[in-house]
């Protein structure tokens, strides 16, 4: 354990060993790491209640680099926080294209992803919350997959849990992956045509790269392959406050002349090899699908199928003249695996992920239905990740919880709210709203 101070806040880091397989306690475990947050000017902090927070993704780990403005600042003053990050993430044990071929085959390093889910992660907390707390329960902050974690813990364990509050982050407790993303795609093309609305030029522009990628081989400084398809992925922007506006700013000034004429230029390669990779966030690529997974048949590449019930997003139409090149948004398709070289060697195991048929339950909709936890939840109008009706229909099937359903924010918006969003949430979970 190691202490250290940021302006306003003492850090305290944590490791803790858990079972890969919570059923096989005896077995393999893992390493997993956590920052708990204090305010510095509390010197005893011991008798203030938890707050575990859960960080979005799959595959991003709790931000360790943080400062008492923002939402963080506002629940210091009453909690101590424990920032989460989840299995392979962040400090914790890595699951990455270096790490995993220790695992052995791609068979093997697919059945070890398999733990990698929401069940695993909430029997991680509790496990961690009985040796933390006291037996005391806590109350639990997910934004995005964070707070599809804590849905699986009010179906899971609920006895562990004071509070929940949940940002963005209402998952249906019934659709398929399939449906997840024929919801999707609607959402998307309304934010693109917000896009386009806010900067007409803009599709001129995003023409004109999609044409350029199309009739020459590009790559990135990292390695990767930059196709029209893996420019469209750019539109994961666009779920954020401001996206519009920095993919706006990545497509003004793309081009620059040479003896060879006009090129993309290294500063927008650069730029886009770091809204794209996934070299620091694997996970999110290898689970994506996966997270929507209970029972039945395989994900079998969801998005890529379900796109094809949607062919304004076929780049070669727009550079046919029939409509605007519409980027996508939060999907993950077979060929990221063969574009980004921090995926390259991970695609025989996400195609075993993706034909996996043995996917448990997540949710379970009667104990839910019985719920006496207090949860509130920011639900975020025409969020582009999370369906707003998915959302609203889950939260009538949770016994007691409330909503705010806001257009002030987009999926991002406990980060960008400040102290505004948890302040709120709070409030409505106290029943003080």
């Amino acid at each position: 354990m190691s202490t250290f101070r940021q302006p306003g806040l003492v850090l305290t880091d944590h490791r803790f060993s858990v079972p890969l397989d919570h059923d096989a306690p005896e077995g393999e475990r893992i390493e997993l790491h956590a920052r708990e947050v204090g305010a510095a000017d509390r010197a005893d902090r011991s008798g203030l209640p938890w707050l575990l927070y859960l960080e979005g993704g799959p595959g991003f780990g709790a931000r360790r680099s943080v400062g008492p403005e923002g939402w963080l600042g506002r629940a210091v003053r009453e909690f101590r926080v424990l920032l989460l990050d989840q299995r392979g993430t962040g400090a914790s044990t890595p699951a990455n294209r270096q790490t995993l071929p220790l695992r052995g085959t791609p068979r093997d390093q697919a059945r070890y992803l398999a733990h990698f889910r929401a069940d695993s992660i909430v029997k991680d907390c509790e496990l961690i919350r009985r040796g933390l707390t006291g037996g005391a329960p806590w109350t639990v902050l997910g934004q995005s997959f964070g707070g599809f974690c804590a849905v699986h813990y009010l179906s899971a364990a609920p006895e562990g849990l004071e509070t929940v509050l949940i940002t963005g982050g209402l998952p249906s407790l019934t659709a398929t992956a399939d449906e997840v993303y024929r919801a999707a795609y609607p959402r998307v093309l309304r934010k693109n045509e917000a896009h386009y609305a806010r900067y007409p030029d803009d599709v001129e522009r995003a023409r004109r790269i999609a044409a350029h990628l199309a009739a020459h081989e590009v790559t990135l400084p990292g390695g990767g392959t930059l196709t029209p398809e893996v420019f469209q992925s750019l539109g994961i922007m666009l779920g954020g406050g401001d996206g519009t506006h920095r993919l706006h700013l990545l497509l003004e000034d793309a081009f620059v002349p040479t003896p060879a004429g006009p090129a993309l230029s290294d500063a927008f390669l650069e730029a886009v090899q770091g809204a794209l990779s996934f070299a620091g966030h694997p996970l999110y690529a290898l689970l994506h699908e996966a997270i929507y997974a209970q029972g039945g048949g395989p994900t079998g590449w969801a998005a890529e199928r379900v796109r094809a019930e949607f062919p304004a997003f076929d780049a070669a139409r727009s550079l046919a003249g029939d409509g605007p090149l519409l980027f996508t948004g939060e999907t993950i398709h077979p060929w990221h695996f063969t574009a980004d070289p921090a995926l390259r060697p991970l695609r025989e195991t996400a195609e075993l992920l993706a034909a996996d048929t043995g996917w448990a339950p997540l949710y379970d909709p009667a104990r839910l239905a019985a719920n006496e936890v207090p949860v509130a939840a920011a639900v975020y109008h025409d969020d582009m990740y999370v369906d707003t009706a998915h959302s609203l229909e889950t939260a009538r099937a949770v016994r007691g919880l409330r909503t705010w359903v806001t257009d002030e924010f987009e999926h991002d918006g406990v980060r960008a709210g400040g102290p505004r969003v948890l302040d709120r949430l709070l409030a409505l979970a106290r029943g003080e709203l």
